[in-house]
């Protein structure tokens, strides 16, 4: 019995340290996200969560900046430029 409570003391921070070590990981090297985008032609530069299934993102493709809605069956363009205006 007291070989269990050994074992579990041991065992749990060591399991426990390699889900931390694997979701900061998988935090760190994830694609598509902003740190892994050096030289790439079209870059992530912010997302905005807007209700439950749809974002707003903005992405920067040739020099231009372009805002864009995001949803599950659809992506749509919604302003475009340097600076870009709302509708």
């Amino acid at each position: 019995m007291v070989w269990y409570f050994v074992k579990l003391l041991i065992l749990l921070p060591l399991v426990g340290g390699m889900a931390f070590g694997a979701l900061w990981l998988w935090r760190k090297y994830q694609p598509g996200m902003i740190a892994g985008q050096g030289d790439r032609s079209l870059r992530l530069l912010e997302a905005l969560p807007m209700g439950a299934f749809g974002k707003l993102a903005v992405v920067e493709f040739e020099g231009k900046k372009i805002l864009v809605a995001v949803t599950r069956g659809r992506i749509e363009k919604i302003a475009e430029g340097d600076h870009a205006r709302l509708r």
